[in-house]
């Protein structure tokens, strides 16, 4: 599976370098590339990104800045000219902090230490994978939801609609805050607006996937990692 990185800069060289290191490593996918981060910001709400190189020094909104609007940021690599803004860059979780202008075994260091931050994750997964219910926050309750019970879950603006075997939640959450809740061995993200559980799904049709009694869009930019998901090339 390739690591789906976004960069985010203003400077084209700087892209242009990021994005010949990027096209260097097989594991890794260029998924876009913004000017600045308000750009960013709506890439995101429609793609799924693994990583992202994210510059300081930005027009309208800094790196720094961004970084401290994203409620379940993918892993984070800092890529600027400047050493001063790295304390507190640290400070919010980035992975790693590469000055420009920096050689290619520089950018191969940080990329390993991605790859060993998500084997981590990976290995959290799998004991996320053992559990069978999660909690959620709804008409002024904490409320026990069996796993097995979910179908599939949408967006709604702020919140999200956990639909069940026998009804449905609407809780206070982003849907990329509750998809992180959830195994990945039992859910996938088919579309920007849908989770959908694997064991509720009937049957796969062109662009929609039917569950039992609805039938959901996959998008666009879900549908490859999907079908890779379920094992149909």
């Amino acid at each position: 599976m390739k690591l789906r990185c976004l960069i985010i800069d203003d400077e084209p060289l700087a892209q242009r370098v990021l994005e010949k290191y990027i096209a260097e490593l097989s594991g890794l996918e260029l998924v876009s590339k913004c000017g600045d981060a308000l750009e960013a910001i709506e890439v995101l709400k429609e793609e799924t990104i693994d990583l992202i190189f994210l510059d300081i020094n930005m027009p309208r909104l800094n790196g720094i800045n961004f970084l401290k609007t994203l409620k379940n940021p993918p892993l984070i690599i800092i890529t600027s000219a400047y050493t001063e803004y790295a304390v507190e860059s640290y400070e919010l979780n980035v992975l790693d902090y590469l000055k420009k202008p920096f050689a290619f075994q520089r950018f191969l260091q940080a990329i390993q230490k991605a790859e060993e931050r998500l084997k981590l994750q990976e290995q959290q997964e799998e004991v996320k994978g053992d559990m069978e219910y999660i909690f959620v926050k709804a008409n002024k309750k904490t409320i026990n939801i069996s796993l097995d019970s979910i179908q599939y879950i949408e967006a709604l603006g702020d919140y999200v609609k956990i639909y069940t075997d026998t009804e449905h939640i609407v809780t206070y959450q982003s849907l990329k805050g509750i998809e992180k809740l959830l195994p990945t061995q039992k859910f996938y993200r088919v579309h920007k607006s849908y989770i959908v559980a694997l064991a509720k799904i009937k049957s796969i049709e062109g662009n929609m996937v039917h569950m039992n009694n609805n039938t959901l869009p996959i998008g666009n930019n879900y549908k490859q990692g999907f079908l890779q998901k379920i094992h149909i090339n």
